[in-house]
Parts: C-alpha cells; sequence; structure tokens
C-alpha cells in the first residue's frame, strides 16, 4: 500500500473536514492514492453521530468565554474534545484493497497507537465496550470513522501534551465515570510532538503494511472553506 502523509500543523476543524470531505471524494473516484493527515486543532468540541447534548458539561457561556466552539458531524461515536498538544490522524483508505474489513481497520488504528505508546514506555491496550485506546480506566487516543462506499475519513486523536482540564467541560466519549489522559501527564514532562510523530508513521506503516511517501503543502487551494458552516454533517 502506498500512503501520501501530510503534516499540516494546527489547522481549524471545519477546514480540515473539507479537505478530507474532497480527498475522500478524489480516492473513491481513483484521483489519488490512500492519504494520512496529521495535524492539531485548536480546541473544539465535536459531536458524533451518536452523541448527546447532555454529554457537554459546560454551559453554553463558559463554552463561549473560553472560546471553544461546538461542531455537530458526520463520525461515529459521541462527544470529543480537541486541542493543541494532541496529534490527530485522519486516514482516507480504501478499504476495498484492505478486505472490505471495518473492524480489522479500527483494530488496525488502535494497533498503531498501542505501539506508539510501547515506544514510549507505557502500556495501553483496549475496551471490549468501547473503541479506543486506554491505559487503565483513562482514555489516551479517541476513536470515530465516517466510511463511504469502503474509503474512511476521520481517524483518531492521540493525547500527547494535550491540556486535560478541558475534558472536564464534557463526559468524554459519553463515559461519566472515567477520564482522558496523555502521553506528557503519565510520564511528568512535555513531550516532544515530533518524537511522537516519528514513532507514529514508523508505527503506521508497519502496521499498515504501507510505504510512506511524504506529501507537498495540501492547505492553500482549501482555504475558502474555513468560513463554511459549522454544522458539518
Amino acid at each position: 500500500m502506498l500512503c501520501t502523509v501530510y503534516q499540516l500543523g494546527q489547522v481549524g476543524y471545519s477546514e480540515a473536514y473539507y479537505l478530507q470531505t474532497e480527498l475522500l471524494y478524489q480516492r473513491l473516484a481513483g484521483k489519488i492514492r490512500d492519504v494520512l493527515l496529521l495535524l492539531e486543532h485548536p480546541p473544539t468540541i465535536t459531536i458524533g453521530k451518536s452523541g448527546k447534548l447532555e454529554n457537554i458539561i459546560a454551559s453554553q457561556i463558559e463554552l463561549a468565554e473560553k472560546g471553544v466552539p461546538v461542531l455537530f458531524v458526520d463520525r461515529g461515536g459521541d462527544v470529543t474534545y480537541h486541542g493543541p498538544g494532541q496529534l490527530v490522524g485522519y486516514p482516507i483508505i480504501d478499504l476495498r484493497d484492505r478486505g472490505r474489513d471495518l473492524h480489522r481497520y479500527v483494530h488496525d488504528l488502535e494497533e498503531v497507537v498501542i505501539r506508539i505508546l510501547s515506544d514510549f514506555s507505557i502500556k495501553a491496550g483496549r475496551d471490549r465496550t468501547h473503541r479506543g485506546v486506554w491505559v487503565g480506566n483513562e482514555e489516551i487516543a479517541a476513536i470515530g470513522l465516517r466510511v463511504r462506499k469502503w474509503v474512511t475519513m476521520h481517524g483518531f486523536a492521540l493525547n500527547v501534551n494535550t491540556g486535560l482540564e478541558p475534558f472536564s467541560l464534557i463526559n468524554p466519549c459519553g463515559f461519566s465515570d472515567r477520564g482522558a489522559t496523555s502521553i506528557s501527564a503519565l510520564l511528568s514532562q512535555k513531550i516532544p510532538m515530533a518524537a511522537v510523530t516519528e514513532s507514529l508513521l514508523v508505527r503506521f506503516a508497519e502496521v499498515f503494511d504501507a510505504q510512506i511517501e511524504p506529501g507537498l503543502d495540501i492547505l492553500a487551494r482549501n482555504r475558502t472553506y474555513e468560513s463554511q458552516t459549522t454544522t458539518l454533517v
């Protein structure tokens, strides 16, 4: 499998969404190969297709004061927080080339994250009742997907140096009795994002049997999307 990786830095959620959508349709049409977008988002709360507004604990006033928008999105899952220090991966992958097996795909995304964490001496695992990657009773990486005609979008969000206080604004992924953690919180030190990204590229290539190629700037022609609707359905 050939996969082009774009490292985008910090990108607004709406802009990244429309970029994913464009790439998904290009992949469906066979115009591009598989793609992996790596980026960070500014503070944002998203609600997936099975999400409930009641899982946002903070009031609208509090969210406005903190400058945290709430977006309804078309991924699976419930409520998730994105913010600086979180490494977000959006694979645009044609599963027709991988046995049309969505369960395997999710398992492989979890495996990538579990192996990244092992590179930093953190033992993590899966929860049979909920997708994602967990360290004990705390979620360190959330997974939420959309699949159209076997091509994927959305993906995973790994807490690297993410501040954990904003997770108190929500019930992460709908859980009121579980928390969130990060690599830096577990290791009691800030972790260079470049080191985590390097590990991710190695582990992604390993798990997905992929040949990774770096992509050039892909955002310039998509800047006009940034001011569009904030309800992403």
